[in-house]
């Protein structure tokens, strides 16, 4: 897994169309090109890197013992799902009935209805949190466990990821290790709330796309050498594009904005797919990607994510607790009826939603513009507290929702830099990322003109691994080709590369004690917050 061995291969991918600048290379190379080394190492690299952040996000999980920000919502209504399949209403103080171990904290009402809890995110976040509650009870643990889970198994699938699409094993590692480092997915990971879990099923999509990339081209290879016309060829069922379509369902079943993916990996997928035919020759690549492909990827991109959607909502419709389920009057006509005023019942639900957030612009302290969250500019206080007796004249006791400031600030130039790159050499690289980055980030800026949302930085988070990914593609610039004419090119690059890591392990370790709810004292917190507006 050294320097030598595998990263020079991440930048000797041809583009298609390159035939006569490299007519040495097959087809099948230029259009798969070989994964590097070791395929144990492809694997045991990664999982390494995956388990040193699991180790991170586990170790004191259930620190603190506390309802943390959100939690008080999402960890009861988690709770209410797994036990009832729908979100119910709480007496008052539930967040400390739960503390203490009661897990008595439903309402009791005249009528179904009454009890019903309206609420506006989708099932499949709280599901999972309340998995976690089923296994290990109702408490901080329980309600966290399955956001560190997937928060530590997303660190593999980008390493993973990273090293498909730049054929280099130790910068697939590199991307593993600083998401792991990134101190708002760390804080995330060990939060009850949604936005890993929308980052997980976000990145989960891609990474099945990037690989469905591989699939095509190596099917499109085989037809070739076949003698096949394998330009206009239908390939199959393509299952890791219905795995996309799965994933990005599920993103959706999370929160809304999962949905803006969908429509933006379908027309970079299509485009992929238009990319390849022409490199087989395809005399019109678009023409023949519209009626070979596109019927298929509309089935698993567009009709699989609905379907996942409204499967998400099994426990509203096969139970009568639900909010707007009218249960009784559909269940008096027969069982026609129950199906479409069943169905009738969620549409209504759906727009009720729909409308939420237009012009909900409550303020609230952690607010921030979609603009200051690149620079880190008002991260969130998850949790603050000031104990006594902690051996200082003052102390803090915090979770601070806030990225490692060098990963972030060096991520917004690598994401500069793969602009200039894409417009230079409209490698499919760069442009993924910044698609999926895009996705992430400038519909933000239309909610807070439309519909003067208040927003918080952890909106983020879906943005996050795109950030690495560009800054692991400008690691493999750094590092360079093999070059006789230059044999210390790679060296220096590799250094400089390395020095980055390191630097980010040590920002992560100066963070820690605020991230991860250390009891330090007040000088020493008060010494990490780097601006004035993270106070």
């Amino acid at each position: 897994m050294t320097v030598t061995d595998h990263s020079h291969k991440a930048f000797e991918q041809p583009e298609e169309g390159a035939q006569d600048e490299a007519p040495t290379v097959s087809l099948r190379d230029r259009l798969v090109p070989p994964m590097p080394g070791s395929g144990m190492w492809g694997w045991l690299g990664p999982i390494l890197v995956a388990l040193f952040g699991g180790f991170l996000r586990f170790y004191r999980l259930g620190t603190p013992h506390s309802v943390v920000f959100d939690e008080t919502y999402y960890a009861k209504d988690a709770f209410a799902t797994i036990k009832y399949g729908v979100e119910r209403q709480f007496v008052e103080g539930a967040d400390k009935l739960l503390l203490a171990g009661n897990e008595n904290i439903f309402k009791q009402c005249g009528t179904v209805g009454e009890c019903a809890s309206y609420v506006v995110h989708p099932p499949v976040g709280k599901w999972l949190i309340g998995l976690g509650e089923l296994i290990f009870g109702a408490n901080p643990f329980g309600w966290r466990f399955a956001a560190a889970l997937l928060g530590s198994l997303s660190i593999l699938i980008l390493a993973r990821t990273a090293r498909r699409m730049t054929r280099s094993t130790l910068l697939g590692c590199v991307a593993g290790l600083l998401l792991s480092l990134d101190a708002l997915h760390f804080v995330l990971s060990r939060t009850a709330l949604l936005d890993i879990f929308l980052m997980f099923w976000v990145l989960a999509g891609f990474a099945c796309l990037v690989a469905d990339r591989d699939w095509f081209r190596s099917r499109l290879a085989d037809w070739h050498e076949a003698g096949s016309p394998a330009g206009g060829a239908r390939l199959g069922l393509r299952p890791w594009r219905l795995a996309a379509g799965l994933c990005l369902g599920a993103a959706m079943a999370t929160k809304w904005t999962g949905g803006l993916y969908i429509a933006a990996f379908a027309i970079m997928s299509l485009l992929w797919d238009a990319g390849a035919r022409r490199a087989v020759g395809t005399g019109r690549p678009y023409g023949t990607v519209v009626r070979r492909d596109l019927p298929l990827a509309a089935a698993w991109m567009a009709v699989v994510p609905v379907v996942t959607y409204v499967v998400s909502f099994t426990g509203w419709f096969v139970t009568d607790k639900g909010y707007g389920r009218n249960w009784d009057q559909a269940t008096a006509n027969g069982p026609v009826f129950f199906v479409i005023d069943s169905f009738r019942s969620w549409f209504d639900y759906q727009k009720q939603v729909l409308t939420f957030h237009t012009g909900l612009e409550t303020s609230h302290p952690y607010q921030s513009e979609p603009w200051q969250w690149p620079l880190l500019l008002r991260p969130v206080a998850f949790f603050y507290e000031s104990p006594k007796n902690c051996g200082a004249a003052s102390c803090s006791w915090a979770v601070l929702g806030t990225g490692t400031p060098i990963i972030w600030f060096a991520g917004a130039i690598a994401l500069i830099g793969m602009i200039a790159w894409y417009v230079a050499t409209r490698d499919w690289r760069a442009g993924a990322v910044l698609l999926g980055y895009a996705a992430g980030w400038l519909p933000w800026f239309y909610f807070a003109i439309a519909d003067n949302r208040t927003m918080f930085m952890f909106y983020a988070m879906p943005m996050v691994p795109f950030m690495i990914l560009a800054l692991v593609l400008v690691c493999g610039l750094i590092i360079g080709r093999e070059s006789p004419a230059r044999p210390n090119r790679r060296v220096v690059g590799s250094a400089v590369v390395g020095a980055f890591v390191l630097l980010a392990l040590v920002n992560f370790g100066w963070l820690y004690p605020v991230i991860a709810a250390e009891v330090i004292p007040y000088d020493s917190w008060h010494a990490r917050m780097l601006f004035d507006r993270w106070i």
